[in-house]
């Protein structure tokens, strides 16, 4: 079902810092900050041959990534993401199987501007897994 790695996703209580770490001492592309308001966060890509890393930083106080970063002000893996095929399909395989889809279970349109869904981690090895529609 799923496909390839899309992204790993890595909370950073200072952007600016993480992105030029990623750029300046380890040489990666990185893309300029993307306000995503709709998901609480700002985002820098961090462009690799063969996947991505995705910085998130928290917009606001109510971002689920300020709360990830209370619990670990270093910051961290957040989440990783898979590509599917079909993303209702994989929702309603895994739904099936007894895996936990965060939200109300429908997809919202992702950073990429393409449609995403979050499994618990409880039921993935204690990973917050992505999975967005290829």
């Amino acid at each position: 079902m799923i496909g390839k790695l899309n992204h790993v996703a890595i909370a950073v209580p200072d952007l600016a810092a993480a992105t030029a770490l990623y750029r300046d001492t380890l040489g990666a592309k990185v893309s300029a900050p993307v306000p995503q308001p709709a998901h609480g966060v700002t985002v820098v890509f961090v462009e690799l041959p063969n996947t991505k890393v995705e910085l998130l930083h928290p917009m606001g106080e109510k971002s689920p990534i300020a709360a990830f970063l209370e619990k670990n002000p270093a910051g961290g893996i957040h989440h990783i993401c898979y590509e599917v095929a079909d993303i209702l399909a994989a929702r309603d395989k895994l739904k099936a199987t007894g895996a936990r889809v965060l939200g109300d279970g429908e997809p919202k349109i992702g950073a990429h501007d393409k449609p995403v869904l979050f499994l618990h981690p409880k039921d993935f090895v204690g990973t917050l897994v992505e999975l967005e529609q290829a």
